[in-house]
């Protein structure tokens, strides 16, 4: 007699997707905000402050650069031996090369070695991103009731802003009660190094999972595909094109409101590192709330209804950028942003949902994962830079311009792309 494997209860799948990106995101984010905070000085000394600054978030790039390798290689075998496997591999993957950036030693120490270890280190991390985000929404949307889709794909989304409290709070913290120098001496290894122990627990509870359902019977019936890469180019196309540049202002609204005000707001409008902090993390609150409000609305409305309405809205907001931000009022910088990180919000909660249901099973992790990651390289890899140059050459108000016109390109794409409907 064989025992069945035990099924996935409710509780074990949301959690068990959540804290895997949580995990992962918390590692990402820590390496933004000492891309702009710590590295500039440490990895990339120039008499210019403003050069160090994007030569850093140059480095800051390179992980959505190689986030799709990721998304490919971990997306393949994610559609061929399993859901489970492939997301216990992708954490630590980016467990370990976050470490791994927190025994680095500076510039000072090592001369030019410094910075091409931190990039090999960021390479790392975003092919591990790159493999995780996909799987966790796997997960979750492949152990959901088809009324109930988005409200179960927003918990891996979830992790972004938990990961973003956790980075930012954390760096808060340490320059709180640390002085600078101790801080920019060895103060700011201690979460990349601290990051360990939380791998170690997603690692456990990433075990405990079972396959998804959806799996399984792709698996019983035989619908593998021998390259799922292959196969996903020459039959959906359309869908990894346009939903890439469906999900482009997701990102960059992110990257807008998080690295570069984080950056502009401590070297042009006078902010300290920790008031800056401050602001990020109390806009946070608001994308973080905004997720679960856009999954309810998106179960009950469609996908595609709610993410063009907040495409449409973010690409009005971005009229706005120089009226806010030049101000010089607190209040009214505040609004901007939470006001942007709420919009972030409402775009991201369904985006999963969405993509995922773009691909058949045996395709869905290859085709979610790249679409979604080649999407990053379009609205974040170079955000930050392109926005800083824009706004340093021209203005802010070119930064806003920036901002709409991509949205306008993801209003299109939306109304483009061929939504099939998907057995899950």
């Amino acid at each position: 007699m064989t025992n069945k494997p035990t099924k996935n209860t409710v509780k074990h799948v949301l959690f068990g997707s959540l804290i895997g990106t949580t995990i992962e995101f918390f590692d990402f984010y820590i390496f933004a905000n000492a891309a702009v905070l710590v590295f500039p000085q440490l990895f990339f000394p120039s008499s210019d402050a403003t050069l160090a600054t994007l030569q850093s978030l140059a480095t800051f790039s390179i992980a959505f650069l190689s986030r799709p390798l990721g998304s490919a290689f971990f997306g393949h075998y994610g559609d061929k031996i399993g859901r489970k496997f492939t997301l216990v591999a992708a954490l630590l993957t980016m467990g370990m090369s976050t470490v791994a950036i927190g025994f680095l030693p500076s510039y000072a120490s090592i001369g030019i070695a410094a910075p091409l270890l931190l990039m090999l280190c960021r390479f790392g991390q975003g092919v591990g991103l790159g493999g995780e985000w996909g799987g966790a929404v796997l997960l979750a949307i492949e152990n959901a009731p088809p009324n109930k889709r988005a409200w179960y794909g927003m918990f891996p989304q979830l992790g972004a802003p938990i990961g973003l409290l956790l980075s930012g709070g954390t760096f808060l913290i340490l320059t709180d009660t640390m002085s600078n120098e101790d801080f920019m001496s060895y103060g700011w290894r201690i979460p990349f190094i601290a990051s360990s122990l939380l791998v170690l627990v997603g690692f456990y509870i990433r075990t405990k999972i079972t396959e998804t359902p959806s799996f399984e019977n792709s698996k019983k019936e035989q619908e593998a595909v021998k390259i799922p890469f292959f196969s996903l180019v020459k039959s959906y196309k359309n869908q990894l094109i346009f939903g890439t540049l469906a999900a482009v202002t997701t990102f960059l609204v992110f990257y807008l409101m998080t690295i570069f005000t984080l950056s502009w707001a401590t070297s042009d409008l006078g902010y300290s590192k920790r008031d800056a902090l401050l602001l990020q993390l109390f806009s946070v609150l608001f994308f973080a709330i905004c997720i679960p409000v856009s999954a309810v609305v998106a179960d009950r409305f469609g996908r595609r209804k709610i993410l063009m309405l907040a495409t449409a809205l973010i690409a009005v907001f971005g009229f706005f950028f120089s009226f806010f931000l030049n101000s010089g009022q607190n209040i009214l910088i505040t609004t901007f942003v939470c006001m942007g990180m709420a919009l972030m919000g409402f775009t991201y909660g369904p985006l999963g949902t969405f993509l995922s249901e773009l691909f058949p099973t045996q395709l869905r992790y290859t085709g979610a994962s790249l679409t979604f990651n080649l999407a990053g390289i379009l609205g974040a890899a170079f955000a930050p830079m392109i926005a800083i140059w824009l706004a340093t050459t021209y203005n802010l108000t070119y930064v806003g311009f920036y901002l709409t016109a991509t949205s306008t390109v993801s209003l299109l794409a939306f109304l483009i792309i061929k939504k099939d409907k998907q057995e899950f």
